[in-house]
């Protein structure tokens, strides 16, 4: 094969097969196929796509080049979850306890934060004592002992990804929906998972600005875990505004047990209970849906699942007893309120700039080698709906830092990541559709 026939042929809109992608990309990790061949391959899939039997041979491929895990030896039907990234997202730590209360065994392998979405592993190691590197035996064993292990992503779990993704970076080509969505399939195929629970966000604070990109990138991802024999279900939600009012590491913690106590964000409960029913039906625990549903909201209710992330949060070193005593968390120095500049009501706030501030404040990293302060952080008092008063507090800052000059800088983005109006403002949808090998079902 030569990598030029490929280009060429895929450049006037033909189909590669099978081999010839896994050609592909194992020269690219090997390195005798260069950078800008591939560079170069990646432009023609931006411009022409690609078919469903390509991207998955490409999801497959990619899944192939690394690490992967087995997680054959654990009994019952493993299902993952994936969000695409976004801001007060803290759903893995809800949803993951919830569903193995239910009896569906959860063996996730999570990321760091990057820029302004949360990371699950920084949100963990919140938690005085939590280990999230484990050794392979100690996950399995963990995960067939209490149903639950979440640990942080291996560092050979599809390298082809990581080059592929870092090349596309600097040549315009991230955006592309085959790419995109191979490129987070393959990272849950290679985890082990038998099903997939996707959470895809759209709107400002989210990778996809616009309904229609998300229901795209959620319809390629069904269609690839079809391809591959792995059901796949994903629900487009709302990311215009932070999905939970905490933003920041250990705040998060602290709304994700509040929300296992049955107090939590209404939002933030409504979707965690929607993912989970999902995994739990996939799981094979419920005969349909609305079973599962009802099944996870008296799990939540009866503080099954409260008890369960106490377990977890043990059995990986943790201390559990931050369940019921939420200062032993690490916490801010400072607490600064955010007024509001006029009366009205709230009638936008840009989930991706309160991300950056927060990321500004030091609960977020600008680069992989940013250390993070796990106390740090921000939680609105008000969301899209409500009702403001000139002068009355919109947020509370959490700050280790408070220097004068830049204190100013972070109140004023913070104030102008809000929107007002003169007239009463709807909330807006949580949920758009949910996208199964059946189609796309609108909510």
């Amino acid at each position: 094969m030569r990598t030029v026939d490929l280009i060429h042929r895929k450049r006037n809109g033909g189909e590669l097969t099978t081999d010839e992608i896994n050609w592909l990309i194992a020269g690219y990790v090997q390195g005798s196929i260069p950078d800008y061949q591939v560079s170069a391959w990646a432009m023609t899939v931006y411009y022409q796509g690609m078919s469903a039997r390509e991207t998955a041979d490409l999801t497959l491929a990619m899944a192939a080049s690394g690490d992967q895990v087995d997680l054959s030896g654990i009994p019952g039907i493993k299902v993952d979850k994936h969000s695409t990234g976004g801001v007060g997202d803290t759903t893995t730590l809800v949803v993951a306890p919830l569903v193995a209360a239910a009896g569906v065994p959860v063996a996730k392998m999570s990321g760091r934060g990057l820029g302004h979405t949360g990371g699950t592993v920084d949100k963990l190691e919140a938690i005085p004592g939590f280990q999230v590197e484990r050794s392979k035996e100690q996950f399995l064993q963990q995960v067939r002992d209490i149903g639950i292990a979440v640990v942080g992503q291996s560092g050979n779990l599809t390298p082809a990804d990581k080059k592929l993704y870092g090349l596309r970076d600097v040549t315009a080509t991230v955006d592309s929906i085959p790419l995109i969505a191979s490129s987070i399939m393959s990272k849950k195929i290679a985890s082990g998972a038998d099903r997939i629970v996707l959470d895809v966000k759209t709107g400002k604070g989210a990778f996809m600005k616009t309904l229609d990109d998300a229901v795209a990138l959620a319809r390629a991802m069904v269609e690839i875990g079809t391809e591959v024999g792995r059901e796949t279900v994903a629900v487009i939600t709302n990311m215009d505004e932070p999905l939970g009012p905490s933003i920041g590491n250990a705040l998060e913690v602290i709304e994700a047990i509040d929300t296992l106590r049955g107090q939590g964000p209404a939002e933030l409960t409504e979707l965690c209970l929607e993912l989970a029913a999902h995994m739990v039906y996939l799981g094979g625990k419920a005969a349909a849906y609305e079973e599962a549903l009802q099944q996870v909201t008296e799990l939540l209710r009866n503080g099954a699942a409260l008890d369960k992330l106490k377990q977890f949060i043990e059995a990986q070193e943790g201390n559990g007893a931050i369940v019921n005593a939420p200062d032993l968390l690490p916490q801010a120095d400072f607490r600064l309120e955010v007024p509001a500049p006029q009366d009205g009501y709230v009638s936008e706030i840009d989930a991706e700039s309160l991300g950056v501030t927060a990321m500004m404040l030091g609960a977020g990293r600008a680069t992989k080698e940013d250390r993070i302060d796990l106390a740090v952080g921000l939680k609105l008092n008000k969301r899209v709906g409500d009702p403001v008063k000139a002068g009355e507090a919109l947020a509370e800052l959490y700050m280790n830092r408070h220097e004068a000059e830049e204190t100013s800088s972070i109140l004023r983005r913070t104030i102008a990541a809000f929107s007002f109006a003169d007239e009463p403002v709807e909330r807006p949808k949580l949920m758009y559709a949910v996208v199964t090998k059946d189609g796309v079902r609108y909510m």
